[in-house]
């Protein structure tokens, strides 16, 4: 069959499939792309060739901005537990650098993209071309090369005899759940379009079996024996509950054993907040529920995390516990010099269970962490409803969301101090009702990936909204995928929280002795030179407006309720804008985050921020304790 090199990788993408627990999925619903000269001919070509001769097979979508594809793409495939992702197309150049930060987020958090970026000429005939990046140590360096470090697999088709096994290398890591990550597949623009007669079976329908690991004996009986000598142990809940559907099994296990689960970012949701074992998040953004228990587990069982600095609190979070991995990266598994089990978090949680019947911990126990949970969840309570004046603090704008959401809706959310108070005070009632990208921590993420999130909500015929939270700072940089949404009709109630400047760095920034210096979206005062004058006159409701959405404004957390309901009976996207008080401080669990502080000033502050600094310190620990 001869087609164009372009040709050939569309209709292979759009025959790959993916497969657990016996069901099949399109592996790639659709594919984002940018053109410019880099793949306009290639790329672009084949997929309006594609749209006209088999419509559906691999829908074409138009995005703004390269770098927001790519969290689209992401977010499409956490709610979709990985098992289906999107493409992402660019020419060569600012577009494919631009997706370097995509692919950073996708890798750190495990989600599988395919990334497409357009590269120089294969024939280097007319080089230097436009927007190459000439090295004169290397002619086969381009600008491409920044994606390596950010890609689980890279590779760059200079002959189209290449593509297949590079295909077929890139499906292979997209669809290992121990491996997946940004994808990168460089095509320079002439092979592109370059033509060749590829064999019939490269393009037959192809089924990629994910995988579900289960324990090696040995490991299972290390593990079950360091939870049996326990008097206070306690579950971690990550991201890998979710992705391998274990939340069903998480809950029996808990109940049956008695062990509390504390959850992290992106493992929040694995219980439903009311549930009497559910001590919601861990770690330096943990509840007082989680932080107490931590401190006093002796065996801490992690599934399906891979222990960031905010789930350990920077290692000073638990103590001298032992520590029980289960996941299905034997990388993330030895983490914490612990008893690791490498398996997928459903089978591992069900060889747990089984191995420990008739086995609990004391009943007091099990009350103990049923009343911390109550005490926080009164915390929260009073944290929705603060009637803070004249304006109102971020947590009872989340309060107010929650309270308005459905059930199964879902909250959206990336960077600022909006993750961590979510973390904290978010009622989750469904597994995939959180949505908090933190592995990367990524401004500009949520709209974009709220986009993601709906997109997968809509082919799953499931009946969800999706709720963007998003601050100032965020927005400005990047609200471009708004337009998207219009232009496909993709329903998002996104609420945009003003309050003039970086508030979570002004926040941190007063811990660490430089109070909110460089946070404030203000004027340069013309008597001190300082960047602390009036407020910048910005109007971002407007702004939005402009992109086509449609705005409502909130002054009050009433107004905001009311707007949010009426935000929910639209059909659209809409956006819901309220000012919030930067200052008002939202409820603390007690942990803490490794910051360092100058180590020597002249700023009263910054000396006093040392103290607390190495005083806290002392609290780290190395985890090097071998199990018992």
């Amino acid at each position: 069959m001869r087609l164009t090199v372009a040709q050939a990788l569309v209709r292979f993408l759009a025959a790959q499939r993916s497969e657990r627990d016996g069901v099949e999925q399109k592996l790639f619903a659709g594919c984002f792309g940018i053109f410019g000269h880099g793949n306009v001919a290639g790329i672009g070509q084949a997929l309006y060739e594609a749209e006209l001769r088999e419509p559906g097979a691999l829908p074409y979508h138009q995005a703004r901005n390269e770098q927001a594809m790519v969290h689209t793409a992401a977010a499409y495939a956490r709610m979709r537990n990985r098992l289906s992702t999107l493409a992402c197309t660019s020419s060569i150049g600012p577009g494919a650098t631009n997706m370097v930060t995509g692919a950073a987020l996708a890798t750190i958090n495990r989600l599988p993209v395919l990334l497409l970026p357009g590269d120089v000429f294969a024939t280097r005939v007319a080089d230097p071309v436009l927007q190459q990046l000439e090295d004169p140590r290397a002619g086969d360096v381009s600008v491409n090369d920044a994606f390596r470090p950010v890609s689980r697999f890279f590779d760059r088709v200079w002959r189209p005899e290449q593509l297949p096994s590079a295909l077929l290398g890139a499906m292979r890591v997209l669809t290992d759940p121990a491996e997946t990550g940004a994808v990168t597949l460089a095509l320079p623009q002439d092979v592109q379009a370059e033509a060749y007669d590829w064999p019939a079976e490269l393009f037959a329908p192809r089924v990629w079996h994910v995988p579900r690991p289960v324990p090696e004996p040995a490991a299972l009986a290390r593990a079950v024996a360091a939870v049996r000598g326990a008097r206070r142990p306690l579950l971690i809940a990550g991201g890998g509950v979710g992705y391998s559907d274990a939340t069903e099994e998480l809950r029996r296990f808990a109940e049956a054993t008695g062990i509390p689960v504390a959850e992290t970012q992106a493992g929040k949701g694995a219980l439903p907040y009311d549930h009497p074992l559910a001590l919601g998040a861990t770690g330096a953004t943990g509840t007082t529920a989680a932080v107490h228990m931590a401190r006093e587990a002796d065996v801490v069982i992690g599934v399906g995390t891979r222990y960031s600095d905010f789930t350990t609190a920077s290692r000073s979070a638990f103590g001298d516990a032992v520590f029980v991995n289960v996941n299905v990266a034997a990388f993330d598994a030895a983490k914490q010099a612990a008893v690791p089990v490498v398996a997928d978090a459903r089978e591992g949680l069900r060889a747990l269970a089984e191995a420990l019947t008739g086995w609990s911990v004391s009943d007091g126990y099990r009350e103990e962490a049923r009343r911390l949970a109550a005490e926080w969840d009164e915390t929260v309570e009073r944290a929705y409803h603060l009637g803070h004046a004249p304006l109102p603090a971020q947590s009872e704008v989340i309060g107010a969301v929650n309270e308005v959401s459905a059930p199964r809706d879902v909250v959206v959310c990336a960077a600022g101090s909006m993750p961590g108070e979510l973390h904290k005070l978010w009622r989750t009632r469904d597994p995939k009702g959180y949505h908090v990208e933190y592995g990367y921590s990524c401004m500009g993420y949520e709209i974009a990936g709220g986009l993601g999130a709906k997109m997968a909500v809509l082919d799953m015929d499931a009946d969800r909204d999706v709720f963007v939270l998003v601050g100032d700072g965020s927005y400005l940089m990047m609200s471009s995928e708004l337009v998207t949404a219009v232009q496909e009709g993709v329903k998002l109630v996104v609420v945009l929280v003003q309050n003039h400047g970086f508030a979570s760095i002004g926040a941190l920034s007063e811990t660490v002795g430089a109070p909110r210096f460089g946070t404030r979206y203000r004027y340069r005062d013309p008597d001190t030179g300082h960047l602390d004058g009036e407020v910048l006159p910005v109007d971002l409701a407007a702004n939005a407006a402009s992109l086509g959405v449609p705005v409502l404004r909130a002054r009050t957390v009433a107004e905001l309720r009311a707007a949010l309901r009426d935000a929910k009976a639209h059909d659209g996207p809409i956006l819901v804008h309220v000012e919030t008080d930067p200052l008002a401080p939202a409820p603390d669990g007690g942990a803490w985050w490794d910051v360092p502080v100058a180590e020597v000033s002249t700023v009263d502050t910054t000396r006093q921020a040392r103290k607390s600094y190495e005083a806290a310190k002392v609290n780290q620990r190395p985890y090097l304790t071998p199990p018992r």
